[in-house]
């Protein structure tokens, strides 16, 4: 890696990171180094997550994110991305969410799923990862980002931790049997009012394509998806804009709710 490279990582990484401290949101990435390469971007959301591990917090899982044609093509990529989701992030279900401690949050309904078993690449499939899953439950993700608003191209938002904020985890969980997974359909409310509706092959045509994908994509850096970790496996609809006083609640056909509140 040369100089070059290494003093943008840095600076990219200590840019997010003033302004999380400071609370302000800064100026497109992808704007200020527009040479900034996706393996790039990985490195300084890894730099980003090793400082909070080593500062006592704990990975849990991991969100994809990016799973959507229509999203995908918004952002010039053929690709899904990922990012680190840690235990500090979770929410409980019916949980209350400061709106402060955010930048400019928005929601989305997914599917989490939680592993029994680790999941090695780079040759997982969908029956991999059905078989290594313990259970699935409805989730929702809240994603935010500290570039000034929603500016962000493929790079920025990887180095953002793919724009991660918080999520929640819905109380039931649900056996992999008898589900079809492509066929759950979604349905998002905001203030008791249905926003957007998704299905489970709104995410590559399977929620469990998704975590495949992330198995096999995380081989390349030799990281392994581990027992236990939560999988959100990506948004059944669009995100929805999040304010004081709202309420979201995300209802899935055959595998319950989960909500929380904005305050």
């Amino acid at each position: 890696m040369s100089n070059r490279v290494i003093h943008r990582v840095q600076h990219v990484y200590e840019l997010l990171l003033q302004a999380e401290a400071a609370k302000q949101s800064i100026t497109p990435l992808s704007d200020l180094y527009p040479e900034l390469s996706v393996d790039e971007a990985y490195q300084v959301q890894l730099l980003a997550i090793n400082e909070k591990v080593g500062s006592g917090e704990r990975i849990v899982g991991k969100k994809i994110g990016l799973t959507s044609v229509a999203m995908q093509q918004l952002l010039g990529v053929d690709q899904p991305d990922y990012g680190h989701l840690l235990n500090s992030m979770e929410v409980c279900n019916n949980g209350i969410i400061h709106l402060d401690d955010l930048f400019q949050p928005k929601v989305e309904g997914e599917i989490a799923f939680v592993l029994r078993k680790d999941l090695k690449g780079p040759s997982v499939t969908i029956e991999d990862v059905l078989e290594a899953t313990e259970y699935i439950a409805p989730a929702l993700e809240i994603v935010d980002s500290r570039i000034n608003d929603w500016k962000i191209t493929l790079a920025d938002t990887i180095a953002d931790n793919a724009s991660s904020g918080l999520f929640v985890i819905g109380d039931e969980r649900f056996s992999l049997t008898d589900l079809d997974l492509p066929s759950i359909e979604m349905n998002l409310f905001k203030n008791g009012v249905l926003i957007n509706t998704g299905y489970g092959s709104d995410v590559l045509g399977h929620p469990a394509k998704c975590v495949a994908w992330l198995a096999n994509k995380l081989s390349e850096y030799n990281v392994v998806l581990k027992a236990g970790e939560v999988i959100l496996s990506g948004a059944l609809s669009a995100a929805v804009v999040a304010e004081k006083g709202d309420r979201f609640t995300a209802g899935f056909s055959h595998i319950g709710k989960v909500e929380v509140t904005f305050k």
